[in-house]
């Protein structure tokens, strides 16, 4: 705490948090601030910039989760309000909507499981199901008349 002080950079206790990775058994860490002295929250899972972080690193199946869940909603949000989607209006819809979700900080989160790669192409097929004409047609037909890759190629 002295250093922070000396750099006037003060830290808020409540917001500080300590995530034990790896198998070493945990310590104990507390802060001070002034008179009062403070033990740290212990976490497993934390949350910085849309990326979730596990003490055990190997739980990719949160970053499949709710990306998922903000793009499907977003296809809800869409399938309220437009009654027929054409390619033109998929095109503009899916790029700037849909895809920011299952693309974001993808090099950070790319999914090693099967099951979580297809958690994100079910939403990408949802969303290609969408569209006026192809609801019939296979996925990778639909993907080549709207000029898309899969989420997996994508990546």
């Amino acid at each position: 705490m002295e250093r922070s002080k000396q750099w006037l950079l003060a830290f808020n206790i409540k917001k500080c948090k300590v995530m034990h990775i790896g198998h070493e058994l945990p310590t104990v860490y507390t802060m001070s601030d002034g008179n009062i002295t403070t033990q740290l929250e212990t976490i497993t899972v934390e949350k910085d910039l849309g990326v979730y972080i596990t003490s055990n690193l190997k739980k990719p199946m949160d970053q499949c989760i709710h990306p998922a869940k903000k793009a499907e909603s977003v296809l809800g949000m869409v399938n309220r309000q437009f009654m027929i989607i054409d390619k033109e209006d998929f095109g503009i819809i899916c790029k700037n909507y849909v895809r920011p979700h299952l693309e974001y900080c993808i090099q950070a989160r790319s999914p090693k499981l099967q099951k979580d790669k297809m958690m994100l192409e079910k939403v990408q097929r949802r969303a290609t199901r969408m569209v006026k004409g192809l609801k019939e047609l296979p996925c990778e037909t639909r993907l080549k008349k709207l000029g898309i890759y899969s989420v997996e190629r994508q990546r």
